[in-house]
């Protein structure tokens, strides 16, 4: 789903414009450094040391919680906030992908990384021609994702790279993008199925283990989660988008003001299944700092889920200038959140 999003975006979406894309872009490169730095700054103070590994932890954005929370809490604000969050929320996961294949590869043998390239290009291949079949499609996702595992980099690498070979244009007479169709077709099965199954199997906490709730929650790595992601990405978006605005020609969209940024960056902090993944690749299962991180994770999931959503219905309620995003031109927004017309934008 993140490889199909990216693909659409950068071909005919939000990122295709740099001038459109650089503030949300760089937004969110400041919405994960930030959150690494007062991670590592807290862990370290705290004299935690061995914690260190989880840095990255707070520096992920759950697309599909942050949406919803957007898509209900802020009906009647223009269109173009939640394609601000959706630009900075993938590019967010991009990242994240890339500090997965980075820093959490272990070792890399490339004989399997050699075979898990070669089934992404038939996959490419496949899903380019005339007539796709999905029970040839589904057994190379299967392949190149175990080739990928064997090969030592994450195997979410490989699915992001297969969502990135689909064609993002209508190709062969098609009325509409293969990217769009496969995403309608997917999303059922990722956001139903997988999402939930993969957050009952991941968030569990047992707070038996460990020494008990108040030696769990009270461990330096729990602390420096919540402050990363409530704390750490609200300054990091707001005030990397301050910089960019203030000493560079880049300029928020039409529609967009200075306050509908703070919902948009306190959503940005639910980190949820993204953040619960780097956890595992960071401790492994059941140690120590897993059981805190992920009790970390889900309870500033929670407070940045809440405080969006009052920012959001705040927002909301409050009456818009004529120039939001003060570029000295009166702004042209005729797409709201809620319309039929923006749930088929991206």
């Amino acid at each position: 789903m993140v490889g199909l999003e990216l693909k659409h975006e950068f071909v005919v979406g939000s990122l295709r414009s740099p001038r459109e894309a650089g503030v949300p872009m760089i937004a969110a490169v400041g919405g994960m450094t930030l959150p690494a730095l007062l991670y590592l700054i807290l862990v370290s103070a705290l004299g935690d040391g061995s914690a260190l590994r989880g840095w990255a932890i707070p520096t992920a954005t759950d697309i599909a919680f942050a949406l919803a929370v957007l898509a209900v809490f802020g009906k009647g604000l223009p269109a173009a906030i939640r394609t601000f969050l959706l630009t900075l929320a993938v590019v967010d996961d991009l990242l994240a992908i890339v500090v997965i294949a980075i820093f959490y590869t272990s070792e890399l043998h490339f004989g399997f990384l050699g075979l898990a390239l070669l089934a992404v290009a038939l996959f490419g291949w496949h899903v380019r021609s005339r007539s796709p079949r999905w029970w040839v499609l589904v057994p190379l996702f299967a392949i190149a994702w175990a080739f990928m595992h064997a090969s030592g980099v994450h195997a979410t690498v490989a699915g992001v790279l297969m969502g990135f070979t689909v064609a993002a244009r209508a190709t062969h007479g098609e009325p509409g993008s293969r990217t769009n169709r496969l995403e309608h077709a997917v999303k059922p099965w990722s956001q139903g199925l997988a999402l939930p199954l993969f957050a009952f199997f991941a968030a569990g906490v047992d707070l038996s283990d460990g020494g008990g709730p108040a030696e769990i929650l009270g461990q330096p790595v729990v602390a420096a989660i919540v402050a990363g992601l409530v704390l750490g990405k609200l300054l990091g978006v707001l005030g990397t988008t301050w910089i960019i605005t203030k000493t560079t020609p880049l300029r928020l969209a039409q529609g967009i003001g200075v306050r509908d940024l703070l919902p948009v960056a306190l959503l940005a902090g639910i980190g949820f299944t993204v953040s619960l993944l780097i956890a595992e690749l960071s401790f492994g299962h059941g140690s120590e700092h897993t059981l805190g991180a992920k009790s970390a994770i889900l309870g500033a999931s929670v407070i940045a889920a809440v405080l969006g959503a009052a920012t959001l219905r705040w927002d909301v309620r409050k009456a818009r200038a004529a120039d939001m995003n003060r570029d000295g031109v009166e702004d042209q927004v005729t797409d709201f959140i809620g319309d039929e017309k923006d749930r088929l934008v991206h």
